[in-house]
């Protein structure tokens, strides 16, 4: 290691991150906060590397490319196989949605860049990062841009600048920790994954390695208490932290200057940690804990995606010793060559050959993004399971997130009947624009006038305070009907989100009161009183109202699990699940829907789950087509499905017509 003398206790310490990442992971050994792992390999980074730059540099032989050739000798080889190979084995398995993202995550990476991505997307504890096979690379991602910075600010760090190279590195890492802070309360994510709110844990391996050497002998006994409170601060929050611990921020602390007292207290003294870690076995897994972090997340990820269902304790007692069995093979045919320089010894080789596979794991996954997941390889059944993963049949053109809702903007059908006063005006969040192909086949096809339009994450109720576009949009809305006075309007959104939020939103849609933290009583209260506002409204302008009620939540996204049983030959009606568990979530909204009719005759309810379920289970599949495009929004056969329970609907606008031409 460039001169810097092998310390075992090192590589068992990452032996002791390594394993809580893994088994926490996998689901294994009552591990809820195994994820600080990361921050105990990210500290050790950051000592490791800051040892090596600065007796270089103190040597008068640091060379940048000579730094960087090392870092891409030890961290690429491994990683390009891995992503070699989960692009492969996601080509027989993934559906092209599922395999178009891999594409991208890939082409990020091969930038150094995922953790970025992975920033704009869902967040590290939700469910759909159970299918993203490099999601764990966003901390390879931080590592390498530090790789790539750092160097530079040692660099500037010279002259004058010299003695106070400590100073400088600590007020970095102040202002990276205060940052960690403050966006873990305001943008939890970017704490999580963006460089300049966790370099603070790096830079205190960093700040570790610089400190000068103390001519002071410490007794014992205080090194073994230093030792021990490292330990102790390590191994608590493996058990005591879970996925609802505000992290990393002030709660990374305790993993952070745990590993750091005990890299120190275990290189200033013999210390009965240092004699624990050295034992063989953790310091094997500590030599493949590079490999065994690259391969055990696509190996859950890829078992769970085949799986459909979850993996139990024996399974995932399997895959974990298959990556354990992975991360060995790894170390020894692809690590051990590279690091042992039996392969592109020189280091001109070995940037040439590094930047060859970025460009060539880069251009294969810009490949499979550009082709959107290449649909080709699927049969014809799978391939049309698939297509319903995207809005498709005119489904957003009646959407308003980004253009001006106005008299001459929103969405009228048929065509040929667009200056005729409406009969129906359809109105609410994405589900009512999911809505769109049945209502336009049905202006189509009986002549009827009908004006729609949605906004995304926008119930139809009065005094949306929360948002002011939505207050905006439910009041034009508003004025439309009270201004045209249509036979009828349709309510139509996905009610229990804004009551009890959502596993990939949390409670940002959530019903509440200016200022008031979320509360799903205070938001049933709510919803109560803002849809009767709506109804008193809409049936005093002499309008019929149509309330729908929420499409089953599926749990799991439709297309990509009917892909996945078609593509292994399975039966397709494995997508559902038990009725009673929709009819659970949606009770109170069902309740309310029903009391708000019940002897209000200018009030009628329809229910989706009357023709998407059969009294014991809700589909999502019939007659080989999908009925979702994800897991809560029809496809365009989905909606045409509920043609027979919105049939009163275009009666009641049928009779009208006929009765205003006598």
């Amino acid at each position: 290691m460039s001169g810097l003398a092998y310390r075992r206790d090192i590589d068992g310490l990452r032996a002791l991150a390594i394993l809580p990442v893994v088994l926490y992971h996998f689901g294994l050994g009552g591990i809820s906060g195994g994820y600080v792992g990361v921050d105990v390999f990210l500290v050790i980074s950051g000592y490791l590397i800051t040892s090596i730059i600065w007796r270089e540099q103190q040597a008068g032989r640091f060379s940048f490319v000579d730094f960087w050739a090392r870092r891409a000798r030890r961290i690429l080889p491994a990683l390009f196989v891995m992503m070699a190979a989960s692009l492969v084995v996601g080509w027989f398995l993934m559906a092209p949605r599922d395999y178009e993202e891999l594409g991208r995550s890939v082409r990020y990476q091969t930038m150094f860049v995922s953790n970025i991505l992975f920033w704009k997307q869902d967040g590290y504890f939700d469910a759909a990062s159970e299918f993203k096979p490099l999601l764990h690379t966003w901390s390879l991602s931080v590592e390498e841009q530090f790789y790539i910075l750092f160097p530079l600010l040692l660099a500037a760090i010279s002259g004058r600048l010299l003695r106070w190279r400590l100073a400088i590195l600590l007020g970095v890492l102040s202002l990276s920790l205060a940052a960690s802070i403050w966006a873990l309360g305001q943008r939890p994510s970017s704490a999580f994954f963006l460089l300049p709110m966790r370099a603070w844990e790096l830079l205190v391996g960093a700040a570790l390695a610089l400190l000068p050497a103390s001519q002071r002998r410490f007794s014992p006994w205080s090194l073994q208490l230093a030792a021990s409170l490292g330990v102790a601060a390590i191994l608590l929050p493996v058990f005591l932290y879970d996925s609802h611990t505000p992290f990393p921020g002030l709660a990374a602390l305790p993993p952070v200057l745990g590993t750091a007292l005990l890299i120190w207290a275990n290189g200033a003294g013999e210390t009965w940690t240092r004699r624990l870690l050295g034992l063989p076995p953790l310091v094997w897994f500590g030599l493949i804990s590079y490999s065994l972090y690259l391969w055990h997340w696509p190996v859950y990820v890829f078992a769970q995606y085949h799986a459909l269902d979850a993996l139990g304790q024996p399974m995932r007692l399997g895959l974990l010793l298959a990556s354990i069995g992975l991360a060995a093979l790894s170390l020894r045919y692809v690590e051990a060559p590279f690091r042992e320089r039996r392969l592109f010894a020189g280091r001109r080789q070995m940037l040439g050959a590094a930047l060859c596979g970025l460009l060539l794991l880069g251009v294969a996954g810009q490949l499979v993004r550009h082709h959107d997941g290449v649909p080709s390889r699927l049969s014809e059944q799978a391939l049309r399971y698939a297509k319903a993963s995207k809005w498709r049949d005119g489904q957003t053109d009646c959407m308003f997130d980004k253009q001006a809702l106005g008299q001459d903007t929103i969405c009228r059908f048929p065509a040929r009947m667009s200056a005729e006063r409406p009969l129906l005006i359809s109105w609410g969040d994405s589900h009512s624009a999911a809505l769109s192909p049945l209502l336009h086949e049905v202006a189509a096809g009986r002549r009827l006038p009908i004006w729609q339009a949605s906004l995304a994450g926008c119930p139809p109720l009065l005094g949306m305070r929360e948002k002011d576009n939505c207050l905006r949009f439910n009041q034009q809305m508003l004025d439309f009907v009270e201004k045209q006075r249509p036979v009828g309007v349709i309510l139509a959104g996905r009610w229990d989100m804004y009551i009890y939020g959502d596993s990939q939103d949390g409670a940002r849609h959530m019903l509440r009161e200016p200022d008031d933290a979320p509360d799903s009583s205070i938001a049933e209260a709510l919803l109560r009183q803002r849809l009767s506002g709506m109804i008193d409204r809409l049936n005093a302008a002499g309008t019929h109202v149509w309330l729908v009620k929420d499409v089953p939540l599926l749990p799991f996204k439709a297309p990509a699990r009917l892909v996945r049983l078609s593509l292994s030959g399975e039966d397709v009606g494995q997508a559902r699940f038990p009725f009673v568990e929709h009819a659970a979530r949606v009770a109170y909204i069902g309740a309310l829907f029903d009391a708000l009719a019940e002897g209000n005759p200018k009030v009628s309810v329809l229910d989706p789950a009357s023709v998407l379920c059969d009294g014991q289970d809700c589909f999502a599949e019939r007659g080989g087509w999908s009925l979702y495009m994800d897991n809560n929004h029809l496809s365009g056969h989905g909606a045409r499905a509920l043609a027979p329970l919105f049939e009163p609907v275009f009666q009641d606008l049928d009779a009208s017509r006929v009765a205003s031409q006598h």
